[in-house]
């Protein structure tokens, strides 16, 4: 092996370690303030399974780089960032005490109004991240946006963070290019999505980014590399974007999971989600021509 190659070999399992050991860390130190009663209370306990978890995870990261599972290895790295983030967010908490004053949903809002419109910078900040590197799915940061800002505005913060960060990811796709994108999401996980949408790659993009059981953040680079135009992109994501955001906040206010009936009402939406693609894919022949059609799409050479 060479003495590169070497060096490339060491710093990678290095990155994942220090990237844990950060996570930890922030963890620990935000433990040891022990502002709440639950974390006086079980605070070696809390501890210990942290240290567990982020070391497991660790492990994992090292094992997948050496046996060459890159897009593996290069999830947990994304995922390892995530956790450091919000590990030193839980940190600033503590230290500043004011994890023990946020008590409630009320409470939260009511401080993030306080502090101006940085909090909002900073979530935007946060969704076109999820979008261009970390692999956290949409949902979640939706879920966690209207618990601090509610629906509405929680709606469009996500938007625009989203929105920015699904462009972005395309221009990595159509002006970087197959290698730049391979390296984001890992090669694995391209190819196996550039083969779904072969041929239909207009209608079943646009499904895809609609419903919310796919990664649309990697379908973005990889609309960036399919026959799909700048105009059409846009204006899809426009109106896939806004009805995915807007319906997932609204619908995380009105249904809840603390009854019965709000479980029953999101099981059936799942199911009609899952319906709704297999029929599409059924006729996505006829569907896909129609688009295309409609919209006078032509053929054109990556």
């Amino acid at each position: 092996m060479k003495r590169t190659e070497i060096l490339k070999y060491f710093v990678n399992i290095l990155a994942v370690v220090l990237t844990g050991a950060i996570a930890y860390l922030f963890i620990a130190y935000g433990l040891h303030y022990k502002n709440l009663s639950f974390i006086a209370v079980h605070f070696n306990l809390l501890l210990s399974v942290s240290a567990v978890i982020i070391g497991i995870i660790t492990l994992a990261g090292v094992l997948f780089f050496v046996f060459g599972k890159q897009s593996i290895y290069r999830l947990i790295i994304c995922f390892l960032i995530f956790v450091d983030i919000c590990a030193s967010v839980f940190y600033v908490l503590c230290a500043t005490g004011l994890i023990g004053k946020i008590n409630s949903v009320e409470a939260l809002r009511s401080y993030i109004s306080a502090t101006g419109g940085w909090t909002a910078v900073i979530f935007i900040l946060f969704c076109f991240l999820q979008v261009v590197l970390l692999p956290v799915p949409g949902s979640v940061a939706v879920a966690v946006g209207v618990a601090m800002f509610g629906p509405l505005k929680c709606a469009l913060f996500s938007f625009i963070g989203i929105f920015v960060g699904s462009i972005v990811a395309f221009a990595v796709g159509r002006w970087i290019g197959y290698k730049a994108v391979c390296w984001i999401v890992g090669k694995d996980s391209l190819d196996k999505w550039l083969n779904k949408i072969k041929g239909k790659d207009y209608l079943i993009l646009s499904l895809m980014f609609l419903l919310p059981m796919f990664p649309d953040d990697v379908l973005c680079f990889v609309a960036g590399l399919s026959s799909m135009g700048w105009i059409y992109f846009l204006i899809m994501i426009t109106v896939t974007r806004a009805i995915s955001v807007f319906s997932t906040a609204y619908s995380f206010e009105l249904i809840p999971f603390t009854t019965w009936w709000g479980i029953l009402i999101w099981v059936v939406l799942a199911a009609l989600v899952a319906l709704s693609f297999w029929l599409v894919c059924k006729y996505s022949d006829r569907i896909d021509a129609f688009i295309k059609s409609k919209f006078k799409i032509s053929k054109r050479k990556r």
